[in-house]
């Protein structure tokens, strides 16, 4: 019984965390099209048998799917969810009726607008979460002083009895005044233990920290020897007013997405390690962490980073995705006709491949990280 809530209790995080992510996705493109005259035939959040639905007055089926792993939106015109094309024929063979509301009959820069309209909806939904945030939270700044924020599970810190809310007055009974000086000490320690004098609340403590050596990489991404503790900065929130609130949601959307795409080439060109990347086991271990924390500012802080994710992988160059779709309709725009649907079909089997290949390797990632195939 504990094993059944234990998986319900992130399960249930998971999938509530995947479908307003999806929802946002998918409301985008549906947006988008109404726009610009396109009928929408479903609204699906899930693949696979319909559990419930309704059909509003335009014609829409919104409905909820057996499968929630994603979502789509279908088109009229669509043969499929990934909205390829009916057959040549059947397309031909419309009235000018059908013809005004058909997604394949809309001109080429209506329809890469459409399908840009998803990953614009993560974008703006970020910065929107983003937002609320420095409106009622305020602008989080980091503290000067050797302020406890976290302290990483498994760590020396931890060990020692370290606890977020601590200050740090002494360490080996020098003065320790900046958050810099406590990074400083750590890494000059080279792991000897060190003893510290830590105010919590009204009462000095005197605690030891043995730092712990973890290789990083510097910025040439050059290995390194670097001592660690666990231990996370603490953050102050100071209140703004609703423009610069805007303004800062807006530069934090961007840096997100820079530091996430720079992440990326980092693991590309070998600079940076691939065992960050998380699939949806990560994910779901995640959003259950700061579901049974109690953090609501936390959970929509990480509904935010994990909508610009989606927004930035929907863009990748693959068909499939909403990238792979921009590429044929940019050399539909140069070249002044479509690819062959031969080649669209193929390219769409391959995305598909590559797809499913990134899955089954980042949730294999995801099972060696929590020690599930040791096992078997």
């Amino acid at each position: 019984m504990n094993i059944i809530s234990d998986i319900w209790n992130y399960a249930w995080p998971f999938l509530v965390t995947i479908s307003v992510i999806v929802f946002v996705h998918e409301l985008g493109h549906y947006l988008v099209a109404r726009a610009n005259g396109v009928r929408v035939e479903v609204f699906s959040i899930g693949f696979g048998p319909e559990l419930f639905g309704v059909r509003d007055r335009h014609g829409t089926r919104w409905k909820l799917s057996l499968l929630p792993l994603g979502g789509y939106v279908k088109f009229f015109g669509d043969a499929n969810a990934a909205s390829g094309a009916k057959d040549g024929q059947t397309l031909a063979a419309l009235g000018d009726e059908d013809r005004r509301v058909s997604f394949h009959h809309k001109r080429v820069g209506q329809r890469a607008a459409v399908v840009l309209g998803g990953p614009l909806g993560n974008f703006v939904f970020a910065a929107i979460v983003f937002a609320f945030l420095f409106g009622t939270i305020g602008e989080p700044k980091l503290s000067d002083g050797a302020d406890v924020g976290g302290v990483v599970s498994g760590q020396p810190a931890q060990a020692a009895g370290l606890l977020a809310g601590d200050k740090v007055l002494s360490v080996n009974g020098q003065p320790v005044v900046l958050f810099e000086d406590l990074q400083r000490v750590i890494q000059q320690s080279a792991g000897a233990p060190l003893a510290m004098t830590v105010l919590r609340g009204e009462s000095e403590l005197q605690l030891t920290v043995t730092p712990q050596r973890r290789e990083e990489r510097d910025e040439q991404g050059n290995p390194r020897d670097a001592w660690r503790i666990g231990v996370e900065r603490a953050v102050v929130f100071t209140p703004v007013g609703p423009a610069r609130g805007i303004w800062l949601a807006i530069e934090q959307t961007y840096s997100v997405a820079y530091e996430t795409l720079r992440a990326v080439g980092q693991m590309i060109s070998g600079a940076r390690s691939t065992e960050e990347l998380g699939g949806p086991i990560q994910i779901g271990k995640m959003s259950g962490d700061i579901a049974q924390e109690g953090s609501f500012r936390k959970l929509i802080y990480f509904l935010a980073v994990l909508s610009i994710n989606l927004g930035l992988i929907n863009l990748f160059p693959v068909p499939m995705l909403d990238g792979g779709h921009l590429i044929f309709y940019i050399w539909e725009a140069i070249a002044g006709r479509p690819l062959k649907p031969r080649v669209q079909e193929y390219g769409m089997r391959v995305g598909f491949v590559l797809v499913i290949a990134l899955m089954v390797w980042v949730t294999s990632k995801d099972l060696i990280r929590i020690g599930l195939l040791d096992l078997f």
